[in-house]
């Protein structure tokens, strides 16, 4: 659970995610989902890729987006 500093009083927030972790880098409550745009709350976020930095709202937006670039 991310600190009050790191959500920010609102707002979209600017995330670095690693591997398992990610870093608040511009504070905010919430991010947007990379495949239905709809805004996740940073509390509840759980799904993202390292690789191409995106947030995902569910397991469905992972595969969606799998299935829309084609690879992984």
């Amino acid at each position: 659970m991310l600190g009050r500093y790191e959500r920010g009083a609102g707002g979209e927030a600017a995330v670095a995610y690693g591997d398992g972790t990610m870093r608040v880098v511009k504070p905010g409550a919430f991010v947007r989902c990379a495949t239905t745009g709809v805004p996740i709350l940073l509390d509840d976020l759980r799904y993202w890729s390292a690789v191409r930095q995106e947030a995902y709202a569910t397991p469905e937006a992972v595969m969606e987006r799998l299935r829309q670039t084609g690879r992984p």
